[in-house]
């Protein structure tokens, strides 16, 4: 028997006591879908469609029935999410070109910026799509500023999405595996001569383009924009999930002794929808269909090495999507002929785009095994209000501009969530308050044909009781005058009168 000195057991009962007193920060991943409605999920009551992993999340979790994107397309809501701030705030913040400039500040204050100041290491892996440099990007040297600099630790992303060119990961600021005797040049303004487009060389495409996506072939695939060059850096379709997973897990692994921030964004099931052959035909649906059940996959893989590495138990983890669901977005593949009887929409109305519920009411969801009571909550809340209740969960007095402090409802100690929230499609708003969702009057077309989804534009004002008319099929403008007149105050407090009648903008 070892008899150790009496000062050497005093250090050792303090340090026992600053570490019981003390301990650790949570680790926090927010796992990031993309373009996953609302009924994409079977534990948001998919029945065709199998997703056991996001299921397990949810049972175990707290499932929000009412949880929001800000946006009912993809930068937008990227931005709300990292910023706190509302998206209709940055005239930027809409649809990106793979050419943007960064679109967020480097000195706005953001969620990993918080984080990094609370001690921890912070990580972005998958899809990114707020903009790269400052307008004029050379590819071939190191593309700044970008996630790095707005708080990003570590990231390795694409620039856009992947139907848009660039078809590169870069990591770092870099693009992984370039090589410098063939330079990688990106235009959004014309084609490079003598490159093959999905408009000029259909005999090339493996996947045939519908709408918007008929320029550069990359993997037998027309994208957005044009590309020349990097021959070496360009990804392969079918691996991406596999390659954005395998990133997350070496990060969770890498930082497994010390508290991390891990933004895992999914690029699934956005165009195009090229699953793994691993996953080819597995759920009957087609492409979407398949991608949806590889990104379930990897969010059980996600778990998988949380409870390998022993960290399940101090991880929180936040799931949701950046928008409302589409289907045949730019390509033909069969997401329309092979729906069945699955609705991505689940019983909401709208989709990808569109001011009814369907745009920005998504699948949240969120976990922390052994700390968070599994529930069913009804309370309103906002991917924006991430900010201030991870600030509010780390002991941070940093809070997001338009970002609440719900902590206590993502926790399960609590349903009192937002009373109102502004939800945004393509620069048009609308109002959610209680139980009520006012659309203004808007220009446009109500329709978008080519995505065969409704926009919720109309010349008159449209006012909904969601507690009775989820679908939003009755408009009660007429009915309740004091209502809208209400509804109406309201919006104009937060989002200012000039609102409404604008021309719808071009979807891409």
């Amino acid at each position: 028997m070892i008899l150790l000195p009496a000062s050497l057991l005093i250090f050792s009962a303090f340090l026992n006591q600053q570490k019981q007193e003390n301990p650790q920060k949570p680790n926090i991943i927010i796992i990031y879908t993309d373009d996953q409605g609302y009924g994409d999920a079977g534990a948001y009551g998919a029945t065709e469609l199998k997703t056991p992993n996001i299921d397990k999340l949810a049972e175990g979790g707290v499932r929000f029935t009412t949880g929001y994107a800000s946006s009912a397309t993809c930068t937008p809501s990227r931005y709300a999410l990292l910023t706190g701030e509302y998206p209709w705030r940055n005239q930027d913040a809409r649809i990106l070109p793979g050419s943007a400039p960064l679109i967020i500040d480097t000195a706005k204050m953001t969620i990993p910026k918080m984080l990094k100041e609370q001690g921890y290491h912070t990580g972005i892996v998958g899809k990114w799509h707020l903009g790269l440099g400052l307008g004029d990007v050379d590819w071939n040297k190191r593309v700044s500023p970008g996630p790095n600099e707005v708080g990003f630790d570590y990231s390795f992303i694409m620039a856009a999405t992947q139907d848009r060119t660039p078809t590169v990961y870069l990591e770092d600021g870099y693009v992984v595996g370039l090589e410098h005797d063939d330079p990688l040049m990106v235009s959004y303004e014309g084609n490079f001569e003598g490159e093959p487009t999905g408009l000029g060389n259909p005999e090339l495409c493996k996947m045939m383009w519908h709408h918007g996506h008929n320029s550069s072939i990359h993997n037998g695939i027309p994208r957005i924009g044009y590309q020349k060059g990097g021959k070496s850096a360009l990804w392969v379709d079918e691996d991406m999930a596999d390659d954005f997973l395998k990133k997350a897990q070496q990060y969770i692994r890498k930082q497994k002794d010390n508290p991390f921030f891990l933004y895992y964004a999914l690029q699934q099931p956005h165009v195009p929808r090229t699953p793994h052959p691993r996953f080819v035909g597995s759920s009957g649906m087609g492409p979407r269909g398949d991608v949806l059940v590889e990104a379930d996959w990897c969010v059980g893989q996600v778990m998988k090495t949380l409870e390998e590495n022993g960290l399940l138990e101090n991880t929180l983890i936040i799931f949701s999507s950046d928008n409302g669901p589409v289907l045949n977005d730019g390509y033909y593949d069969d997401a329309v002929e092979k729906l069945g009887n699955h609705k991505p929409w689940g019983s909401l109305r709208g989709g990808k785009y569109s001011l009814f519920e369907a745009g920005t009411r998504v699948p949240f969801i969120t976990y922390w095994k052994g700390k968070i009571e599994p529930t069913v909550s009804d309370a309103m809340v906002s991917q924006l209000d991430l900010f201030s209740s991870l600030a509010q969960l780390v002991g941070s007095e940093k809070r997001g501009p338009d970002s609440e402090e719900l902590l206590d409802v993502f926790m399960a100690k609590s349903n009192q969530g937002r009373e109102e929230l502004i939800i945004e499609a393509t620069s048009r708003t609308a109002l959610r308050k209680g139980d009520w969702a006012l659309i203004p009057p808007y220009n446009g077309p109500a329709k978008n044909e080519m995505v065969n989804i409704e926009l919720g534009n109309s010349t008159d004002f449209q006012l909904y009781n969601l507690s009775e008319d989820l679908g939003q099929q009755k408009n009660l403008a007429t009915e309740k005058p004091d209502k809208l007149k209400e509804m109406i105050n309201t919006f104009e407090q937060v989002r200012g009168k000039n609102f409404g009648n604008i021309e719808q903008l071009e979807l891409k």
